[in-house]
Protein backbone atom coordinates (compact mmCIF):
# COMPACT_ATOMS: atom_id res chain seq x y z
CA UNK A 1 0.00 0.00 0.00
CA UNK A 2 1.59 3.26 -1.13
CA UNK A 3 1.27 6.43 0.91
CA UNK A 4 1.66 9.89 -0.62
CA UNK A 5 2.11 13.10 1.29
CA UNK A 6 1.66 16.61 -0.16
CA UNK A 7 4.57 19.02 -0.17
CA UNK A 8 2.70 21.20 2.34
CA UNK A 9 -0.52 20.55 4.26
CA UNK A 10 -3.70 22.06 2.84
CA UNK A 11 -6.24 24.36 4.43
CA UNK A 12 -9.77 23.08 4.99
CA UNK A 13 -12.68 24.55 3.06
CA UNK A 14 -15.72 24.36 5.34
CA UNK A 15 -18.58 25.51 3.08
CA UNK A 16 -19.54 25.99 -0.54
CA UNK A 17 -19.57 29.76 -0.10
CA UNK A 18 -16.05 29.61 1.28
CA UNK A 19 -15.03 27.55 -1.76
CA UNK A 20 -16.38 30.26 -4.08
CA UNK A 21 -14.70 33.00 -2.05
CA UNK A 22 -11.35 31.21 -2.09
CA UNK A 23 -11.64 30.56 -5.83
CA UNK A 24 -12.38 34.24 -6.48
CA UNK A 25 -9.38 35.31 -4.39
CA UNK A 26 -7.06 32.85 -6.11
CA UNK A 27 -8.38 33.85 -9.53
CA UNK A 28 -7.43 37.44 -8.84
CA UNK A 29 -3.96 36.27 -7.85
CA UNK A 30 -3.52 33.91 -10.82
CA UNK A 31 -4.70 36.53 -13.33
CA UNK A 32 -1.52 38.46 -12.62
CA UNK A 33 1.18 36.91 -14.73
CA UNK A 34 -1.13 34.63 -16.76
CA UNK A 35 -0.32 36.37 -20.04
CA UNK A 36 3.41 36.19 -19.33
CA UNK A 37 3.25 32.53 -18.34
CA UNK A 38 1.55 31.75 -21.63
CA UNK A 39 3.91 33.88 -23.72
CA UNK A 40 7.07 32.46 -22.17
CA UNK A 41 5.60 29.01 -21.51
CA UNK A 42 6.35 29.21 -17.81
CA UNK A 43 4.71 26.17 -16.25
CA UNK A 44 2.39 27.15 -13.35
CA UNK A 45 4.05 25.10 -10.62
CA UNK A 46 3.56 27.80 -7.99
CA UNK A 47 -0.08 28.66 -8.80
CA UNK A 48 -1.02 24.98 -8.72
CA UNK A 49 0.73 24.45 -5.38
CA UNK A 50 -1.20 27.40 -3.99
CA UNK A 51 -4.42 26.03 -5.45
CA UNK A 52 -4.13 22.62 -3.82
CA UNK A 53 -2.86 24.06 -0.54
CA UNK A 54 -5.99 26.23 -0.43
CA UNK A 55 -8.22 23.19 0.11
CA UNK A 56 -10.16 23.60 -3.15
CA UNK A 57 -8.93 20.23 -4.39
CA UNK A 58 -10.96 18.49 -1.68
CA UNK A 59 -14.35 20.21 -2.08
CA UNK A 60 -16.03 17.15 -3.67
CA UNK A 61 -14.90 14.78 -0.91
CA UNK A 62 -18.07 13.33 0.70
CA UNK A 63 -19.06 14.63 4.12
CA UNK A 64 -18.62 11.17 5.65
CA UNK A 65 -14.90 11.41 4.86
CA UNK A 66 -14.36 14.98 6.05
CA UNK A 67 -15.26 16.98 2.95
CA UNK A 68 -18.18 19.25 2.05
CA UNK A 69 -19.53 17.27 -0.94
CA UNK A 70 -19.80 20.46 -2.98
CA UNK A 71 -22.58 20.59 -5.56
CA UNK A 72 -21.73 20.39 -9.23
CA UNK A 73 -22.86 24.02 -9.60
CA UNK A 74 -20.27 25.14 -7.04
CA UNK A 75 -17.56 23.01 -8.62
CA UNK A 76 -18.23 24.38 -12.11
CA UNK A 77 -18.19 27.93 -10.75
CA UNK A 78 -14.79 27.27 -9.17
CA UNK A 79 -13.39 25.83 -12.41
CA UNK A 80 -14.84 28.67 -14.47
CA UNK A 81 -13.37 31.34 -12.16
CA UNK A 82 -9.93 29.74 -12.32
CA UNK A 83 -10.13 29.30 -16.09
CA UNK A 84 -11.10 32.92 -16.59
CA UNK A 85 -7.95 33.92 -14.70
CA UNK A 86 -5.62 31.38 -16.34
CA UNK A 87 -7.08 28.76 -18.65
CA UNK A 88 -4.24 26.31 -18.01
CA UNK A 89 -4.58 26.51 -14.23
CA UNK A 90 -8.34 26.02 -14.65
CA UNK A 91 -7.97 22.91 -16.80
CA UNK A 92 -5.44 21.04 -14.68
CA UNK A 93 -7.85 20.21 -11.77
CA UNK A 94 -10.45 18.73 -14.14
CA UNK A 95 -8.82 15.31 -14.11
CA UNK A 96 -8.24 15.55 -10.35
CA UNK A 97 -11.98 15.85 -9.73
CA UNK A 98 -12.72 13.19 -12.36
CA UNK A 99 -10.51 10.69 -10.52
CA UNK A 100 -12.23 11.58 -7.25
CA UNK A 101 -15.60 10.84 -8.86
CA UNK A 102 -14.35 7.43 -10.04
CA UNK A 103 -13.21 6.80 -6.46
CA UNK A 104 -16.62 7.81 -5.09
CA UNK A 105 -18.41 5.49 -7.49
CA UNK A 106 -16.13 2.45 -7.45
CA UNK A 107 -13.59 2.66 -4.66
CA UNK A 108 -13.59 0.27 -1.73
CA UNK A 109 -14.14 1.60 1.77
CA UNK A 110 -10.44 1.36 2.59
CA UNK A 111 -9.50 3.11 -0.68
CA UNK A 112 -11.91 5.94 0.01
CA UNK A 113 -10.59 6.45 3.51
CA UNK A 114 -6.98 6.51 2.32
CA UNK A 115 -7.26 8.55 -0.88
CA UNK A 116 -9.77 11.05 0.51
CA UNK A 117 -7.47 11.63 3.49
CA UNK A 118 -4.59 12.31 1.09
CA UNK A 119 -6.66 14.77 -0.94
CA UNK A 120 -7.88 16.56 2.18
CA UNK A 121 -4.20 16.94 3.11
CA UNK A 122 -3.50 18.58 -0.28
CA UNK A 123 -2.51 15.71 -2.59
CA UNK A 124 -2.98 16.59 -6.28
CA UNK A 125 -4.20 13.89 -8.66
CA UNK A 126 -3.10 14.13 -12.28
CA UNK A 127 -4.09 11.76 -15.08
CA UNK A 128 -2.75 9.32 -17.62
CA UNK A 129 -5.80 8.20 -19.59
CA UNK A 130 -5.37 8.82 -23.32
CA UNK A 131 -2.83 7.16 -25.55
CA UNK A 132 -1.31 8.98 -28.49
CA UNK A 133 -1.20 5.96 -30.78
CA UNK A 134 -4.71 4.66 -30.02
CA UNK A 135 -7.22 4.75 -32.88
CA UNK A 136 -10.02 5.84 -30.54
CA UNK A 137 -10.18 7.64 -27.22
CA UNK A 138 -11.45 4.56 -25.36
CA UNK A 139 -8.74 2.19 -26.61
CA UNK A 140 -5.81 1.48 -24.25
CA UNK A 141 -2.74 -0.71 -24.52
CA UNK A 142 -1.27 0.18 -21.11
CA UNK A 143 -1.60 -2.95 -18.98
CA UNK A 144 -1.17 -4.44 -15.52
CA UNK A 145 0.35 -7.91 -15.50
CA UNK A 146 1.35 -9.67 -12.27
CA UNK A 147 1.02 -6.41 -10.32
CA UNK A 148 3.36 -4.58 -12.72
CA UNK A 149 2.29 -1.60 -14.87
CA UNK A 150 3.73 -0.98 -18.35
CA UNK A 151 2.70 1.42 -21.09
CA UNK A 152 2.81 4.96 -22.37
CA UNK A 153 0.32 7.82 -22.30
CA UNK A 154 -0.11 11.23 -23.87
CA UNK A 155 -2.38 14.25 -23.22
CA UNK A 156 -1.62 13.59 -19.53
CA UNK A 157 -2.82 16.99 -18.32
CA UNK A 158 -1.60 17.75 -14.83
CA UNK A 159 0.67 14.72 -14.45
CA UNK A 160 3.75 16.94 -14.48
CA UNK A 161 2.54 18.72 -11.33
CA UNK A 162 0.77 15.88 -9.52
CA UNK A 163 1.46 13.75 -6.45
CA UNK A 164 -0.45 10.78 -7.86
CA UNK A 165 -1.26 9.94 -11.48
CA UNK A 166 -4.52 7.99 -11.87
CA UNK A 167 -3.79 5.81 -14.90
CA UNK A 168 -6.16 3.84 -17.11
CA UNK A 169 -4.82 0.32 -17.67
CA UNK A 170 -6.21 -3.09 -18.57
CA UNK A 171 -5.71 -6.05 -16.30
CA UNK A 172 -5.07 -9.69 -17.24
CA UNK A 173 -8.76 -10.16 -18.08
CA UNK A 174 -8.81 -7.07 -20.33
CA UNK A 175 -10.91 -5.09 -17.85
CA UNK A 176 -10.02 -1.44 -17.50
CA UNK A 177 -8.86 -0.22 -14.11
CA UNK A 178 -7.75 3.14 -12.74
CA UNK A 179 -4.39 2.84 -11.01
CA UNK A 180 -3.56 5.62 -8.53
CA UNK A 181 0.17 5.62 -9.27
CA UNK A 182 2.50 7.70 -7.06
CA UNK A 183 4.11 10.35 -9.28
CA UNK A 184 7.65 9.73 -7.98
CA UNK A 185 7.57 5.94 -7.94
CA UNK A 186 10.50 4.18 -9.67
CA UNK A 187 9.72 3.45 -13.30
CA UNK A 188 7.41 6.48 -13.74
CA UNK A 189 8.70 9.10 -16.18
CA UNK A 190 6.76 12.27 -16.94
CA UNK A 191 7.97 14.11 -20.04
CA UNK A 192 7.25 17.76 -20.74
CA UNK A 193 6.68 17.33 -24.49
CA UNK A 194 3.31 19.06 -24.90
CA UNK A 195 3.70 21.47 -27.82
CA UNK A 196 0.16 22.66 -28.46
CA UNK A 197 -0.22 26.29 -29.57
CA UNK A 198 -2.99 26.73 -27.01
CA UNK A 199 -3.28 25.68 -23.36
CA UNK A 200 0.49 25.81 -23.55
CA UNK A 201 1.19 25.42 -19.84
CA UNK A 202 -1.08 22.51 -18.89
CA UNK A 203 1.81 20.03 -18.98
CA UNK A 204 -0.30 17.74 -21.19
CA UNK A 205 2.60 15.62 -22.37
CA UNK A 206 3.76 12.02 -22.04
CA UNK A 207 3.91 9.59 -19.14
CA UNK A 208 5.91 6.37 -19.41
CA UNK A 209 5.50 3.36 -17.13
CA UNK A 210 8.39 0.90 -17.15
CA UNK A 211 7.81 -2.12 -14.88
CA UNK A 212 6.13 -0.02 -12.20
CA UNK A 213 5.09 -2.11 -9.17
CA UNK A 214 1.38 -1.76 -8.47
CA UNK A 215 -0.21 -2.47 -5.12
CA UNK A 216 -3.71 -3.99 -5.28
CA UNK A 217 -4.99 -1.27 -2.95
CA UNK A 218 -3.99 1.37 -5.53
CA UNK A 219 -6.23 -0.16 -8.22
CA UNK A 220 -9.79 1.20 -8.44
CA UNK A 221 -12.32 -0.36 -10.85
CA UNK A 222 -12.90 1.96 -13.81
CA UNK A 223 -14.75 0.19 -16.62
CA UNK A 224 -17.73 -0.73 -14.45
CA UNK A 225 -18.55 2.98 -13.98
CA UNK A 226 -19.75 2.94 -17.60
CA UNK A 227 -21.31 -0.51 -17.56
CA UNK A 228 -24.04 0.70 -15.21
CA UNK A 229 -25.84 4.06 -15.16
CA UNK A 230 -23.61 6.64 -13.48
CA UNK A 231 -23.11 10.35 -14.10
CA UNK A 232 -19.35 9.97 -14.54
CA UNK A 233 -19.38 10.93 -18.24
CA UNK A 234 -21.48 14.10 -17.92
CA UNK A 235 -19.56 15.00 -14.74
CA UNK A 236 -16.31 14.98 -16.73
CA UNK A 237 -17.84 16.93 -19.57
CA UNK A 238 -19.42 19.72 -17.54
CA UNK A 239 -16.01 20.63 -16.15
CA UNK A 240 -14.77 21.08 -19.71
CA UNK A 241 -17.77 23.31 -20.39
CA UNK A 242 -16.83 25.38 -17.35
CA UNK A 243 -13.28 25.77 -18.68
CA UNK A 244 -14.58 27.04 -22.03
CA UNK A 245 -16.99 29.40 -20.28
CA UNK A 246 -14.08 30.82 -18.29
CA UNK A 247 -12.03 31.32 -21.45
CA UNK A 248 -14.99 33.06 -23.08
CA UNK A 249 -15.41 35.45 -20.15
CA UNK A 250 -11.70 36.23 -20.16
CA UNK A 251 -11.78 37.08 -23.87
CA UNK A 252 -14.93 39.18 -23.44
CA UNK A 253 -13.60 41.13 -20.46
CA UNK A 254 -10.26 41.76 -22.15
CA UNK A 255 -12.16 42.95 -25.21
CA UNK A 256 -14.15 45.42 -23.11
CA UNK A 257 -11.01 46.71 -21.45
CA UNK A 258 -9.21 47.06 -24.77
CA UNK A 259 -12.13 48.89 -26.42
CA UNK A 260 -12.54 51.25 -23.47
CA UNK A 261 -8.85 52.06 -23.60
CA UNK A 262 -9.19 52.82 -27.31
CA UNK A 263 -12.28 54.99 -26.83
CA UNK A 264 -10.74 58.36 -27.62
CA UNK A 265 -12.79 61.12 -29.29
CA UNK A 266 -12.29 61.63 -32.99
CA UNK A 267 -10.80 65.06 -33.70
CA UNK A 268 -13.44 67.84 -33.79
CA UNK A 269 -16.34 65.37 -33.55
CA UNK A 270 -16.89 64.51 -29.91
CA UNK A 271 -17.71 60.96 -31.02
CA UNK A 272 -15.61 58.17 -29.51
CA UNK A 273 -14.11 55.63 -31.87
CA UNK A 274 -15.32 52.57 -29.95
CA UNK A 275 -18.07 53.08 -27.40
CA UNK A 276 -20.47 55.00 -29.70
CA UNK A 277 -20.16 52.76 -32.76
CA UNK A 278 -23.58 51.05 -33.19
CA UNK A 279 -22.07 47.92 -34.74
CA UNK A 280 -19.64 47.54 -31.85
CA UNK A 281 -22.47 48.04 -29.38
CA UNK A 282 -24.61 45.46 -31.18
CA UNK A 283 -21.92 42.78 -31.29
CA UNK A 284 -20.94 43.41 -27.68
CA UNK A 285 -24.52 43.13 -26.49
CA UNK A 286 -25.14 39.94 -28.45
CA UNK A 287 -22.07 38.27 -27.01
CA UNK A 288 -23.03 39.36 -23.48
CA UNK A 289 -26.36 37.58 -23.93
CA UNK A 290 -24.64 34.46 -25.29
CA UNK A 291 -22.31 34.37 -22.31
CA UNK A 292 -25.24 34.61 -19.92
CA UNK A 293 -26.95 31.77 -21.76
CA UNK A 294 -23.83 29.67 -21.23
CA UNK A 295 -24.04 30.28 -17.48
CA UNK A 296 -27.69 29.21 -17.50
CA UNK A 297 -27.02 26.04 -19.51
CA UNK A 298 -24.20 25.03 -17.19
CA UNK A 299 -26.41 25.64 -14.14
CA UNK A 300 -29.21 23.51 -15.58
CA UNK A 301 -26.76 20.75 -16.52
CA UNK A 302 -25.19 20.86 -13.05
CA UNK A 303 -28.61 20.33 -11.45
CA UNK A 304 -29.21 17.35 -13.76
CA UNK A 305 -25.88 15.82 -12.72
CA UNK A 306 -26.66 16.25 -9.04
CA UNK A 307 -30.02 14.55 -9.60
CA UNK A 308 -28.37 11.66 -11.45
CA UNK A 309 -25.79 11.26 -8.68
CA UNK A 310 -28.53 11.08 -6.05
CA UNK A 311 -30.65 8.62 -8.05
CA UNK A 312 -28.60 7.03 -10.84
CA UNK A 313 -30.69 5.19 -13.41
CA UNK A 314 -30.84 5.08 -17.19
CA UNK A 315 -33.24 8.02 -17.38
CA UNK A 316 -31.53 10.44 -15.00
CA UNK A 317 -28.09 9.71 -16.42
CA UNK A 318 -29.32 10.16 -20.00
CA UNK A 319 -30.91 13.50 -19.11
CA UNK A 320 -27.69 14.63 -17.45
CA UNK A 321 -25.68 13.65 -20.53
CA UNK A 322 -28.03 15.56 -22.84
CA UNK A 323 -28.11 18.69 -20.68
CA UNK A 324 -24.33 18.68 -20.41
CA UNK A 325 -24.00 18.14 -24.16
CA UNK A 326 -26.09 21.28 -24.69
CA UNK A 327 -23.87 23.28 -22.36
CA UNK A 328 -20.68 21.84 -23.82
CA UNK A 329 -21.73 22.57 -27.41
CA UNK A 330 -22.84 26.10 -26.52
CA UNK A 331 -19.72 27.02 -24.56
CA UNK A 332 -17.57 25.67 -27.39
CA UNK A 333 -19.23 28.05 -29.82
CA UNK A 334 -19.24 30.99 -27.41
CA UNK A 335 -15.59 30.68 -26.38
CA UNK A 336 -14.55 30.74 -30.03
CA UNK A 337 -16.96 33.58 -30.81
CA UNK A 338 -15.67 35.68 -27.92
CA UNK A 339 -12.05 35.18 -28.89
CA UNK A 340 -12.82 36.02 -32.52
CA UNK A 341 -14.82 39.12 -31.64
CA UNK A 342 -11.95 40.45 -29.55
CA UNK A 343 -9.89 40.74 -32.73
CA UNK A 344 -12.76 41.79 -34.96
CA UNK A 345 -13.54 44.81 -32.77
CA UNK A 346 -10.05 45.36 -31.37
CA UNK A 347 -8.42 45.51 -34.78
CA UNK A 348 -4.77 45.02 -35.58
CA UNK A 349 -3.60 46.58 -32.34
CA UNK A 350 -5.27 43.76 -30.40
CA UNK A 351 -2.89 41.31 -32.07
CA UNK A 352 0.29 42.99 -30.83
CA UNK A 353 2.55 40.54 -29.03
CA UNK A 354 2.84 42.62 -25.88
CA UNK A 355 -0.89 42.26 -25.24
CA UNK A 356 -0.88 38.46 -25.81
CA UNK A 357 -4.64 38.61 -26.29
CA UNK A 358 -4.35 35.90 -28.92
CA UNK A 359 -3.92 33.39 -26.09
CA UNK A 360 -7.70 33.39 -25.59
CA UNK A 361 -8.33 32.23 -29.16
CA UNK A 362 -5.48 29.71 -29.00
CA UNK A 363 -6.74 28.36 -25.69
CA UNK A 364 -10.34 28.14 -26.88
CA UNK A 365 -9.42 26.56 -30.19
CA UNK A 366 -7.21 23.97 -28.51
CA UNK A 367 -9.39 23.07 -25.55
CA UNK A 368 -12.62 22.81 -27.55
CA UNK A 369 -10.99 20.05 -29.59
CA UNK A 370 -10.98 17.86 -26.47
CA UNK A 371 -14.40 16.42 -27.33
CA UNK A 372 -15.53 17.79 -30.70
CA UNK A 373 -18.81 19.64 -30.73
CA UNK A 374 -19.88 17.61 -33.76
CA UNK A 375 -20.42 14.70 -31.36
CA UNK A 376 -22.83 16.67 -29.20
CA UNK A 377 -25.66 17.92 -31.39
CA UNK A 378 -26.48 14.55 -33.04
CA UNK A 379 -26.67 12.92 -29.60
CA UNK A 380 -29.03 15.65 -28.39
CA UNK A 381 -31.21 15.36 -31.48
CA UNK A 382 -31.33 11.56 -31.39
CA UNK A 383 -32.47 11.68 -27.77
CA UNK A 384 -35.15 14.31 -28.37
CA UNK A 385 -36.50 12.94 -31.67
CA UNK A 386 -36.03 9.21 -31.30
CA UNK A 387 -35.69 8.62 -27.58
CA UNK A 388 -32.23 7.10 -28.05
CA UNK A 389 -30.23 7.32 -24.83
CA UNK A 390 -26.70 8.71 -25.24
CA UNK A 391 -23.85 6.25 -24.94
CA UNK A 392 -22.32 6.05 -21.48
CA UNK A 393 -18.73 7.17 -21.87
CA UNK A 394 -16.36 9.84 -20.63
CA UNK A 395 -16.63 11.91 -23.79
CA UNK A 396 -20.38 12.56 -23.65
Amino acid sequence: MSQVQPKQPAERVRSEQQALDVAAQLAQQFREGAATRDRERELPHHPLRVLFQSGLGAITVPEAYGGIAASTATLTSVISLLSEADAAVGQVPQNHFYALEVLRLNGSESQKQRFYAEVLAGVHLGNALAEFSARAAHQRTTAIRNNVLNGSKFYATGALFADRIPTAARDEAGIEQLVFVPRHQPGVTVIDDWSGFGQRTTGSGSVMFDNVPVGPDDVVPFQSAFERPTALGPFAQILHAAIDQGIARAAFNDMLAFLRQRARPWPDSGVSCASDDPLTLDRTGRLAAQLRAGEALIAEAAAAIDAAQRQPDAGTVARASVEVAKARAWTTDVSLAAANLLFELGGTRASLREHNLDRHWRNARTHTLHDPVRWKYPAIGNYLLNGVLPARRGTL
